[in-house]
């Protein structure tokens, strides 16, 4: 049988909420655009995009202490906090620009209002949270930041928290009560439900992107087999995004593109504590932040975070990092060693000599016991039983590793976006803040990859209809910011109850 054959003007490899965002993105900039979907697994958002492997916080920069390091000199540095939120706000304008226009169902579907919390212990984790809220506090996106060490206020904020916790260790805690609780597995589902009643739109699962190669023609050669009829599929596309989670990194090796060189990957797992005490999730509703261990990766900030997952209240407790061979949750204990080629071999050695401790803590946590988690959780919730709560897996990260002059390979906890110098194909690699910000990294692959389109008169019309406050900034402009926020809570039904 002659292999069936496909052409197509965008691919997009992985069917998470950075291609369902990208699709819908260029379909609603250019309806006559054709897009292909291939995604490994048998439905959508099963990896880093489902809610039981994510924070789902909408990483709006209120509670996440990492996001506001201390200088040298003792002052707060807000500038990632700052393009954290304002990177949300992005996301949140275009999903109320889709619900507003029937595009996206019910916002209840998928975010919920949650108040967010930064929670310390200690004088001196005090005195930095006090300071880390003045800092905030003087910009207009976090203007609304609350700060109390008064018990009576605590208590009322994070009763779990509070309950039978010792007077002779100080607590203090900030409180934004317009957070949200995104579940981004649900939010991924509707949007590709979207795209996939789009003409031209096309969505395959069990299909696994085997190889891609770029020709003379800037064509990309894609090699798809349906894992289900074992049936192979040549594609040729104009474009390809990777999307594909702890995956990309294969796939950007087997592209071969100079810009991809040099980049490698360090496989990070998790795993939640969850509640099974109806009793006890009702009595919190919050999500609780606080510091992370010496050492600890970021996706590792222990949280007591009130969830709502499928439209039922949870509470989970972690993450718990750990260390696995595998890019993916669904992935191949290989995946590590295939990642290694002689361009990134030496990077991949000098960070994880420069993050000796880092490998230490890892392994100290894949040892721990449930007694050992349960200590960790009653930092947060001193009255916490273990009959209450159950170990479940969370999800698999790729932090990326590059090439760095002074130090020969470094390791980075973020989100790093490769594209071609032609800008026919684009990657996306790393873990949080992620799914949040997922409309602003797309935007940025646009102006990369679409760089002519996206100076067009057209295209800036319609992305200043679907993003009011596009090309703009949010935190130095409160005439803007007021509005916006006021759209996106009555749009989202994110109104004060």
């Amino acid at each position: 049988m002659e292999k069936p054959k496909v052409n197509t003007d965008i691919v997009l490899i992985g069917a998470g909420i950075m291609s369902a965002t990208l699709g819908v993105l260029l379909k609603e900039l250019n309806p006559q655009l054709t897009i292909e979907i291939y995604e490994r697994l048998n439905q959508p958002a099963e990896e880093s995009s489902s809610a039981w492997n994510n924070a789902g916080t909408g990483h709006s920069a209120f509670c996440e202490l990492n996001y506001t390091p201390e200088n040298p000199d003792g002052t707060i540095n807000t500038k990632k906090a700052i393009k954290i939120a304002e990177s949300f706000e992005v996301s949140r304008q275009f999903w109320s620009y889709l619900v507003a226009n029937d595009k996206l169902p019910n916002p209840e579907a998928f975010i919920h209002r949650i108040p967010h919390l930064s929670a310390v212990f200690g004088e001196q984790n005090v005195a930095f949270l006090k300071k880390r809220f003045e800092a905030m506090q003087s910009n207009l996106l976090f203007s609304d930041m609350q700060f109390s060490t008064e018990a009576n206020q605590l208590n009322y904020w994070m009763p779990l928290v509070m309950q039978n916790r010792s007077e002779a260790i100080p607590v203090a805690a900030t409180y934004v009560e317009d957070g949200t609780d995104v579940d981004f597995g649900e939010l991924t589902k509707s949007l590709l439900n979207y795209l996939s009643k789009q003409e031209g739109v096309s969505i395959h699962y069990n299909h696994e992107v085997r190889k891609l190669k770029q020709k003379k023609d800037q064509i990309w050669r894609l090699k798809v087999k349906d894992l289900a009829s074992k049936l192979k599929i040549k594609t040729r596309s104009k474009f390809v995004f990777i999307g594909a989670g702890g995956a990309s990194l294969l796939l950007l090796d087997k592209a071969e593109i100079k810009e991809g060189e040099g980049y490698g990957g360090f496989p990070v797992s998790g795993q939640w504590l969850k509640c099974t005490n109806e009793a006890i999730i009702a009595q919190h509703q919050a999500k609780v932040y606080g510091k992370a261990s010496v050492g600890s990766p970021p996706m590792s900030v222990p949280h007591l975070d009130t969830r709502i997952i499928n439209g039922k209240k949870e509470l989970l407790f972690g993450p718990f990092a750990g260390f696995s061979t595998k890019f993916l949750k669904k992935g191949s204990y290989l995946d590590l060693i295939k990642s290694i080629e002689f361009d990134n071999i030496k990077p991949m050695l000098y960070a994880g000599w420069n993050n000796i401790p880092l490998t230490k803590y890892l392994i100290e946590q894949v040892m721990q016991s449930q007694e050992e988690r349960m200590e960790a959780l009653k930092e947060y919730f001193p009255n916490a039983q273990s009959e209450d709560w159950i170990l479940l897996e969370a999800g698999q990260r790729v932090q990326v590793i590059k090439k760095d002059e002074e130090e020969g390979g470094i390791l980075e906890f973020g989100t790093e976006i490769i594209h071609s110098e032609d800008g026919s194909l684009a990657c996306l690699l790393g873990a949080s803040p992620g799914a949040s910000t997922a409309v602003s990294i797309m935007l940025e692959i646009l102006s990369s990859c679409f760089s002519s389109q996206m100076l067009s008169e057209d295209w800036q019309k319609k992305l200043k209809t679907m993003i009011p406050s596009y090309g703009q900034s949010l935190n130095d402009n409160p005439e803007l910011n007021f509005k916006v926020k006021q759209m996106i809570r009555q749009t989202l039904q994110l109104l004060k109850p």
